[in-house]
Order: C-alpha cells, then structure tokens, then sequence
C-alpha cells in the first residue's frame, strides 16, 4: 500500500511534502483543506476539509497533516518527518543512535522555542485581510524569538552549516520549514550570517522550489 498524505499544501504538510520530494518517494496526496478554508465545511458537497467526518476517522484531533502507511496512522508533521526519513533510508535520515537522537532533539526544539513565535511573525505581519494583523503581536513575537535564532546561528556557526552531522538532513527541513515563517520579518536574519546562509541553501534545493511551485499553486 502506498503511503498516503492527508493535508493541503498551505498546511504544514509542506514539510511531509519537501521531504518526499527530495526522496523521490510515491506517495498519494489527499488534499484535505482547515475548515477556514471552506465556506460550509460541513455541506454534503464541500471538499474534504479538517471537519469531514471521513477525515476525522484519520485524524480525531480534526487537524492536518496526517499520513498512513498500511496500518499505521501518524500525525504531527515534524514527527512524520522523522519516521519517513528512517523508513526510505539514505543521506537525509540518521545515519546511527546518536544522530537519531540529536534530529528528534532539534526537531523538539524547533517545535517548542521557535515555532510558537515564528507562527505569530508570519501571521501579523502577512495575514490577509491586513484588518487581521495586529503588529504588537508580531513585535512580541520578534523579540522572543531573538535567542533561538541566537542558538541557531551559533549551532550552524560550529557545525559546518547544518543542523546534524554536518549534512543536509530531515533535521534541515524540519528546522528550516519553522524558521520560513520568521522570513516574514527579514530583519531577524540580516546580523546572523550563518542562518541566512543556511535557509539559502535549504530553499535553494529543488525539491522545495517544486514543492513551493505547487503550494503557490493552490488557491489561498
């Protein structure tokens, strides 16, 4: 059976997706859309969206992205990340115990001292309509994330550009796919060269400009 993405683009299942791609992984995509996203989410003809029942048969927590393989059912994006690159194997995924641990590690750390802040960066600063913007959030949030990237700038700094064994790696996309939000608001990365450098590098891979092709693809 093959594996099988639920989640839409505009969605952190952009980073189940960059992942695949750089694996050169079949996959089937089930494009399911946040209930925001749909005008009725719950008319007999709206898309498959986060409030479908058949969804939430997938994903009882109503959030996405999700994936299947065979019998088993994950959520959590930076998680399926994780199990994905372990399973297909090569250069992105740990190569033993030690660096298994130091991506599930980063992977944490993205989670819980990066993105909390870079998610309210990005929305206040491009949410649409502009009414929905409040910019003291977003200058909040800048301030608060100033020490991680801090972390993040030294870390890459002493580790030859990258987040483990010094190798472009899930951990890369799994970081990098969190600090895209804060690309909102350049000035976070204009003094710290080496953050700079690194999502450079990250976004300059052609599997995430196909992936960000497609999610530009897909109406907003």
């Amino acid at each position: 059976m093959a594996l099988t993405l639920y989640g839409a683009f505009r969605s952190r299942a952009s980073r189940n997706i960059w992942l695949l791609k750089e694996l050169g992984a079949p996959f089937i995509h089930v494009p399911v859309l946040q209930t925001d996203r749909v005008a009725n989410p719950q008319a007999p003809d709206a898309p498959i969206n986060t409030m479908s029942p058949a969804f939430r048969k997938i994903n009882p927590n109503g959030l996405i992205p999700s994936l299947a393989d065979d019998d088993l059912v994950l959520h959590e994006s930076l998680a399926i990340n994780l199990y994905l690159a372990k399973k297909l194997g090569g250069k992105l995924a740990p190569k033993d115990l030690k660096e298994d641990a130091l991506m599930t590690m980063w992977s944490i750390w993205a989670m819980t001292e990066c993105e909390p802040h870079s998610i309210l960066i990005l929305y206040h600063r491009m949410a649409k309509p502009e009414n929905e913007r409040n910019p003291a959030l977003a200058e909040a949030a800048e301030i608060a994330i100033q020490r991680p990237l801090d972390v993040l700038e030294a870390h890459l700094k002493a580790h030859g550009g990258f987040i483990v064994g010094k190798r472009f790696s899930v951990a890369d996309i799994n970081l990098a796919e969190v600090v895209r939000y804060a690309q909102a608001s350049p000035s976070l990365f204009q003094n710290r060269p080496h953050l700079q450098a690194w999502i450079e590098a990250c976004q300059a891979r052609p599997a995430f400009k196909a992936m960000m092709a497609e999610r530009n693809a897909e109406p907003a």
